[in-house]
């Protein structure tokens, strides 16, 4: 498959976006305490990949750490959809978009989609845990 370009939005459409994701190159769960807390599947682009249509000045965003990825959220609905972050290991910049927040995808073609499993919990970004069925 090759990318498609998606809508997202947070639950009451303050924010809304337009990405081009290519779901079969794959997506992320992760095990850090903000993504078990969440329950955050993600896929990464670009950051000319993805475009805020509505929503900048509403946002609110959150980070534990200066070095995590930057969540941003809807302060009125709290639906968290995307994050920007740069990493060495990724490329450089990217968004993760949180796929919970995409309005417009099959259901299908998520559950096709592969998925990485990364241990944040232990800061091994490029690894998968132990254990991945509760992710």
């Amino acid at each position: 498959m090759t990318a498609r370009t998606y809508r997202g939005s947070c639950h009451c459409g303050a924010i809304a976006y337009e990405v081009e994701i290519d779901l079969d190159a794959g997506t992320g769960k992760c095990n850090c305490t903000f993504c078990m807390k969440a329950r955050a599947w993600k896929a990464f682009v670009a950051p000319t990949a993805f475009r805020l249509s509505s929503g900048a000045g509403d946002m609110a965003a959150y980070r534990k750490q200066p070095q995590a990825p930057l969540k941003h959220f809807c302060p009125a609905c709290g639906v968290y959809t995307h994050e920007t972050g740069s990493a060495d290991y990724m490329g450089g910049d990217f968004v993760g978009v949180f796929l919970s927040s995409l309005d417009d995808v099959e259901p299908s073609a998520l559950a096709s989609a592969p998925v990485r499993y990364s241990d944040g919990r232990n800061d091994n970004w490029q690894n998968p845990p132990g254990e991945t069925r509760y992710l």
